[in-house]
């Protein structure tokens, strides 16, 4: 069964409350909470809290969003476009575990795939099996950002280093890249098929000079259906969670209408399998 959600950094000035409240007034109903604001890493007791107040709402945490780089240097400075977040897994992890987070999304790589070397590349997979085994232990798995910029940013670099590090608690997301055409896309995410854990979902088109125009997730009729029974149809399909991930102009207006196609969506494709 395919589970509506959203990632708690669409309203980042948001309190967790708020975020809550809009999730329940909206029919979603899980939550990947940011690592940069909402929950941040070393925090266990807020992490409780938050983990609290999503429960007692009737709301499930999908996954605690970190920003941990798999690979990363010892000691890189933290990234202050991601609020400072350090690069520490045990904080991450720890932090993860009082949330009660199944899941603990990360980034691969300090680079792309065209500007990683071989060694970088062997240092990524190193590092993704010592999470991996980690966060195993506690019963949590590792997955993996599909985004530019990472070890993730093409279909076969992805594969590439999934197979690498070669872990049953190393997992992925999926998200369409901006821009993409629909046949690439789905071959993109055939691709992720066998370790997908879940999707970010957003309708976004290239937008010159300004990066992505970000649309309302309506607008995906023609896309998203597909993209969502391909994905429940893999081999991890029953009880992904769909999350969305931005809303047009940050405006929390904005979220009724994406929130409203999202389920009916997520409805059709559950019917559909008898789910």
């Amino acid at each position: 069964m395919l589970r509506p959600g959203l990632v708690s950094i669409t309203f980042r000035p948001f309190s967790p409350e708020a975020v809550i409240a809009a999730c329940v007034e909206h029919g979603l109903r899980g939550i990947e909470w940011g690592g940069d604001v909402h929950v941040p890493a070393g925090d266990p007791a807020n992490a409780r809290a938050v983990a609290k107040r999503t429960a007692d709402a009737g709301l499930e945490v999908a996954a605690y969003g970190s920003y941990y780089r798999v690979g990363g240097a010892p000691g890189a400075e933290p990234d202050p476009r991601r609020g400072g977040v350090a690069q520490d897994w045990s904080a991450v992890l720890d932090t993860a575990e009082a949330l009660a987070a199944p899941r603990v999304r990360v980034w691969c790589g300090p680079c792309g795939s065209s500007a990683c070397d071989e060694a970088t590349r062997a240092r990524v997979a190193e590092d993704g099996r010592r999470i991996a085994d980690q966060a195993a232990a506690r019963g949590i798995d590792v997955v993996a950002e599909w985004h530019d910029g990472t070890l993730t940013d093409t279909a076969e670099s992805a594969t590439g280093l999934l197979n690498a590090i070669g872990h049953d608690h190393f997992l992925t997301y999926w998200q369409p890249r901006t821009g993409q055409g629909f046949a690439d896309a789905l071959d993109d995410l055939d691709a992720a098929l066998p370790w997908l854990a879940g999707l970010h979902v957003f309708h976004w088109l290239p937008s010159p000079g300004a990066g992505a125009d970000r649309r309302p997730l309506a607008e995906g009729q023609g896309l998203w259906p597909t993209y969502l029974r391909q994905a429940a149809a893999g081999p991890r399909g029953r009880g992904l969670f769909a999350l969305l991930e931005f809303v047009r102009g940050d405006d929390p207006v904005n979220l009724g209408p994406d929130a409203a196609a999202l389920r009916q969506w997520t409805s059709a494709v559950n019917a559909s399998a008898g789910r």
